[in-house]
């Protein structure tokens, strides 16, 4: 095997690039010629193709955002897409694909792999739902980034007693909300994996109000039922809380800015360790962080497993709020 492929895709994430760096530098080192692919399975399908050398990744290991660019592709999701992304790989000689991204993006290559076609993942995505990896790049830079909003929050809050609602992201998975919660001191965390009524919410602000603190910080994850702009609207309509209520969506402001140490290691780590798989002949794997260690975990578990979130956790956070 001498031609292989990397490409980015789904939701961007602060790491990328240094996984990016990682396979073209390791991989050229080790007497792969490495293509980019420009736009995710978009570029695929469309032969978005061009060669990428140590020089063409200087200076990206600390920028956000991915330097092949994203997209998704409903084309992709097609057996026909695909077909034509494979006739594309193959007609330009290359013989494997690094696919970096999330849920979505691993079960495309997943699908590609099961077509015949070589593929690897690396586990890439802030919202750290991704099954066969303890942490996956971007996470730590996008909790940074909450924590940052949630700080400068808090001053605010507390400045004219207030209590404020704090959207994550995270789609169906809660762990930035609830991370971000116990780490930011929140005195209320809401995820989509346990329910919650805005009657609940209430209690724990007006018994924050009663205690006599000066804010109270609610914490939600944007895939929870009462998100921000619903409990914005119950609140609204029900006000006698104590204290008033502002409400931040922070969105994809999350997903930008400079990468953390400990995703451009991670980043560069799993990009190491993919180029290493393909070198000895082992494909159908995510490459994630297991107990410290990168790890492979088989597609076919990776796409047949959720990941779940330590319940336990969110009961030291309601401790930890009193």
């Amino acid at each position: 095997m001498k031609k292989i492929a990397v490409l980015t895709s789904g939701g961007d994430a602060p790491g990328m690039n240094a996984a990016i760096r990682a396979i073209v530098r390791y991989g050229t080192s080790s007497g792969f010629e490495v293509i980019g692919t420009n736009n995710g399975y978009s570029g695929l399908i469309a032969g978005e193709f061009r060669p990428l050398g140590p020089r063409d990744v200087s200076g990206i290991i600390q920028s956000g955002g991915t330097i092949l660019g994203s997209s998704r592709s409903k084309e992709f999701e097609t057996v026909a897409g695909r077909q034509k992304a494979i006739n594309n790989l193959v007609s330009s000689d290359i013989e494997a694909l690094i696919v970096i991204g999330g849920n979505g993006s691993q079960t495309g290559a997943h699908l590609l792999n099961q077509m015949g076609f070589p593929v690897v993942g690396v586990a890439s995505t802030i919202d750290n739902d991704l099954y066969g990896t303890d942490q996956s790049i971007g996470v730590d830079t996008a909790l940074n980034i909450v924590l940052e909003a949630i700080d400068r929050i808090k001053v605010t809050a507390s400045s004219h007693h207030r209590a404020h609602i704090v959207e994550t992201m995270g789609r169906n998975h809660g762990y930035l909300a609830l991370t971000a919660g116990i780490a930011g001191g929140a005195e209320c965390v809401v995820i989509p994996e346990v329910e919650v009524s805005p009657e609940q919410i209430a209690r724990v602000i007006e018994e924050t109000y009663s205690r006599g603190k000066s804010h109270c910080l609610i914490v939600v994850a944007e895939g929870a039922y009462w998100n921000a702009m619903r409990l914005q609207e119950h609140f609204k309509e029900n006000p006698s809380l104590g204290f008033s209520i502002r409400t931040t969506i922070l969105g994809h402001v999350q997903r930008g800015g400079a990468p953390t140490a400990f995703d451009r290691m991670l980043g560069t780590r799993i990009g190491i360790a993919a180029i290493r798989e393909l070198a000895s002949g082992r494909s159908g794997s995510l490459l994630g962080l297991a107990c410290g260690e990168i790890e492979a975990t088989p597609y076919a578990e990776v796409v047949s497993h959720k990941k779940t979130l330590d319940l336990s956790i969110l009961e030291t956070a309601e401790k930890l709020a009193r």
